[in-house]
């Protein structure tokens, strides 16, 4: 998409075509990488919360209290990307399917180690709301999580996937 683009905005020369590309989608530096993530996380995050206060207070065993986490983390983290790509003036079902494109694995990573952190840290999901236990160990476990996908992200963004999908609408 990024050669069709391009080609379109500057002219037909190869030689012009090829440096235009690399200033749309220069690799993927660590700095990128980490920005995606970052984004990523904190719809994960708004999610991963809320999964696990709800269920916690609601006294939901750890099966349950993780899918509603899941679950709500997928929302959130898509919900940020679509609000992005919407504001780009992209309609909904776009906006959505470019959200799926860009967040799924990004996501699935994320909440994989979140969660598997957050069980294996002793009794940190019997340590209830009030127990620093249970955020110290939420919080330790979306910092795994965060250093875990940036590699991910890296890796997606340089083949062109992954948030680089979303990039070409901030532009």
């Amino acid at each position: 998409m990024d050669a069709e683009h391009t080609e379109h905005h500057h002219g037909h020369g190869t030689h012009e075509q090829h440096d235009t590309h690399h200033e749309h989608q220069p690799g993927a530096s660590w700095g990128m990488a980490a920005s995606a993530t970052l984004h990523c996380l904190t719809g994960c995050a708004i999610g991963e919360v809320l999964g696990m206060i709800i269920g916690t207070a609601l006294g939901w065993g750890n099966l349950a209290t993780v899918v509603l986490a899941v679950g709500l983390a997928f929302v959130f983290g898509y919900a940020l990307t679509m609000r992005g790509v919407l504001k780009a003036g992209v309609g909904f079902r776009r906006a959505l399917k470019v959200a799926l494109a860009a967040d799924t694995i990004s996501i699935a990573v994320m909440e994989i180690i979140d969660n598997a952190v957050m069980l294996t840290v002793p009794g940190a999901m019997e340590a209830g709301l009030s127990s620093w236990l249970f955020w110290g160990a939420l919080a330790f476990a979306l910092a795994v999580a965060f250093v875990v996908t940036v590699p991910v992200n890296k890796w997606l963004i340089g083949r062109g996937s992954g948030h680089a999908v979303v990039h070409a609408y901030h532009h």
